[in-house]
């Protein structure tokens, strides 16, 4: 089982984050996708790897999205024999402590989400104006697509390999937070199980957001270029 975790100017949070991931199953490694972080995030990486067989790096050139973050460091399982690959954030929004949950809940699902809005809002220290838009965001991803969740833009995911070898990458269209809409999108429409199990998310405490008007932007228009190819067949 491998756990996903894309960085960048995250040099405070990764030294606390990896360590709490590996604590939480013996079977699990870390793959650390940075992008070249200015505040040497991807050298305090290199050091955890060293201290570890469970962790690994990935250097990428420049800072390229989240999206295609993801999608470097699925391909970089898929060439290796992990057989449930996990995204997370790496700062602490997504607790590691749900990790076992996520895991026990993918024996019976081909994509696991962790959800914030499963079992009402758990959602901490985010300001109204933000969870009002991340629940929009949710209701209108679902209206417009149908995909049957109530977090479609979280995060927090488990996914059997069989899905992401199901996926034609190069066909991945969206790289800010429409990325996760999309692969779960792809998913369900080709047939896999889809469950959500309730998390808590808490906003960072350490580094910025990567949120901003470009992100929503795509996140709006993708949800109808989804539908259109899926309605044409050409997904």
């Amino acid at each position: 089982m491998l756990v996903v975790v894309p960085t960048y100017n995250e040099r405070v949070n990764l030294p606390i984050i990896v360590p709490a991931i590996l604590q939480q199953d013996p079977r699990l490694d870390v793959l650390v996708v940075d992008d070249n972080s200015p505040d040497g995030t991807g050298a305090i990486a290199d050091t955890l790897a060293t201290e570890s067989t469970r962790v690994h790096v990935l250097h990428r050139e420049a800072k390229q999205g989240l999206g295609k973050a993801y999608l470097a460091g699925f391909t970089w399982a898929l060439a290796r024999s992990y057989d449930l690959l996990i995204e997370m954030d790496a700062d602490f929004s997504h607790d590691p402590k749900f990790l076992p949950e996520l895991i026990r809940a993918a024996e019976a699902a081909d994509l696991v989400i962790g959800s914030r809005y499963k079992t009402g809002v758990n959602v901490i220290n985010w300001p109204m104006s933000r969870l009002l838009l991340s629940i929009g965001a949710n209701q209108y991803a679902r209206w417009i697509t149908g995909l049957p969740l109530t977090d479609s833009t979280g995060g927090f995911k488990c996914f059997r390999r069989s899905v992401l070898e199901a996926i034609d990458f190069t066909r991945v269209r969206s790289n800010g937070y429409a990325f996760q809409i999309e692969m779960s999108y792809r998913a369900w429409r080709k047939g896999f199980r889809l469950v959500e199990v309730p998390i808590v998310f808490t906003d960072r405490i350490e580094g910025q957001s990567k949120m901003n008007k470009r992100i929503v932007r795509e996140a709006i228009w993708m949800v109808w270029w989804l539908r259109l190819r899926a309605l044409a067949g050409r997904l």
